[in-house]
């Protein structure tokens, strides 16, 4: 279902029968990809006496309680409420759900025993544009993102002054595929939150970072109209689904 829309002034044409979802699905097994230490999700029917919310060992209904961490367990996106003293939710963050998004492909530079992505590396893969959204697909890329064990691995993480840059050209809403834009063991200094969301000093609080997606190969770089769904936690974070639509 091909419609032409309107956004910022700009026509665009948009196939809505083909979505693109780039989130990874919470679950309770060894496939769950999992980071900060934690161990995997439980997912567990409530009993109550001799009744159990599990159709399949007599109950009258499929009941569980869902056990889970948003910056552990999967896709999520968060707020500068990540990182600030006083609390602030993702849920009044995020108030408009499409925007204008450009996936790039970048290759973590080795620099010692880290990976970094560079400013230099963004804004060549940029070429000049300045979206809402920008989708950090992060190489090497294969299907073992959807289930890695994150925890202790050094992950690449984004430079200082790329998540600067990124906040100078105007991006609302950044996305990457690793569980965070920070070093892993980094002594909680989060330069790369606190340059984007320009914190402490004037924070940018309608701006997300969405952490812990999965680009599969087969989406190329290019522009997207993007649907960052949400569910509506109180918190400063939330599981997401980030869904792009290719921009025809």
């Amino acid at each position: 279902m091909k419609a032409s829309i309107q956004y910022n002034g700009k026509t665009i044409e948009v196939d809505f029968s083909k979505p693109l979802d780039i989130s990874i699905p919470l679950q309770a097994s060894e496939q769950n990809p999992l980071a900060w230490y934690q161990e995997k999700p439980v997912v567990k029917p409530v009993t109550m006496g001799d009744w159990i919310g599990k159709v399949s060992e007599g109950g009258s209904v499929n009941f569980n309680n869902v056990f889970f961490n948003p910056h552990a367990h999967g896709t999520h996106t968060e707020c500068f409420g990540h990182i600030s003293k006083e609390f602030h939710s993702v849920n009044n963050a995020l108030k408009t759900f499409f925007f204008l998004a450009e996936v790039i492909t970048v290759q973590p530079k080795k620099i010692g025993e880290d990976e970094i992505i560079s400013k230099e590396s963004i804004s060549i893969a940029l070429n000049g544009t300045t979206p809402e959204a920008i989708v950090v697909k992060t190489l090497p890329n294969d299907t073992s993102k959807k289930s890695k064990r994150w925890s202790n691995t050094n992950w690449p993480y984004l430079d200082e002054k790329a998540a600067l840059f990124l906040r100078e050209i105007g991006v609302k809403h950044l996305l990457i595929d690793l569980p965070s834009v920070d070093k892993e063991m980094d002594e909680g200094k989060l330069l790369a939150h606190k340059a984007f969301w320009n914190y402490p000093e004037n924070p940018r609080h309608n701006c997300t970072i969405t952490e812990m997606i999965y680009v599969p190969n087969s989406i190329a770089d290019g522009s997207y109209l993007l649907n960052l769904q949400m569910a509506s936690f109180e918190n400063d974070a939330s599981p997401s689904k980030p869904v792009l639509y290719k921009v025809c």
